[in-house]
């Protein structure tokens, strides 16, 4: 599986193309002779990349995931890095998920849900929320281990971390609502929610 930073320049540029053709035309529009014209790539260098058709697809899913970035070795940097790290992992969810295109992938899966052939929910599940899931955890068991946060249950500091980032700000956007001026100040919605996890679970809480 393609995970955070696998995927080479050209991949990318393929994948955003294939984000595009999926949220304007539908998972029908995403075919591997479409996105070759469109990308301008060969159906064999797809194939090669990707696999079959799910593949593409869970390549697209991990595409977008990886824009919620978390470092890569925090050892050496310290409380306060370990603390923007953990800003810039709310502030790119909240981006991510208040983006147009993850809320077009999030709502032709939840349209296509129980379908038979319909696994792009599934993926997003499989491919999108549970790797970045599995790298905040890694994240937040880092913080512990070095004392800056104390919890007993990584699950559940995860869990906490989540509510208090995204709220019910992804489904209010599912829904067509539209958000203020403030609640779209991600910068400060990020500090705010690590903020309010600080005072639940930093080590001096």
């Amino acid at each position: 599986m393609k995970t955070h930073g696998a995927f080479t320049p050209r991949q990318r540029e393929v994948l955003a193309v294939a984000l595009k053709l999926l949220v304007e035309g539908g998972d029908k529009a995403l075919t591997t002779a479409g996105l070759a014209r469109a990308a301008n790539c060969s159906k064999e260098s797809l194939y090669k990349w990707f696999g079959d058709r799910d593949g593409l697809l869970a390549g697209v899913v991990a595409y977008q995931a990886s824009k919620v970035r978390i470092a890569d070795d925090l050892a050496a940097q310290g409380a306060d890095a370990f603390r923007g790290q953990l800003e810039t992992f709310a502030e790119d969810l909240l981006t991510v998920l208040a983006g147009e295109t993850s809320l077009a992938l999030n709502r032709l899966a939840i349209s296509h849900a129980g379908r038979d052939g319909a696994p792009l929910g599934r993926l997003l599940l499989e491919r999108g929320r549970l790797p970045i899931g599995q790298r905040a955890r890694a994240l937040l068991e880092f913080g512990h281990r070095h004392r800056y946060l104390a919890f007993d249950d990584v699950e559940a500091a995860y869990q906490a971390l989540y509510g208090l980032i995204v709220g019910d700000l992804h489904g209010r956007l599912l829904l067509g609502d539209r958000l203020s001026d403030e609640e779209t100040d991600f910068p400060a919605r990020a500090r705010e929610a690590v903020g309010q996890f600080y005072r639940l679970f930093g080590a001096g809480a």
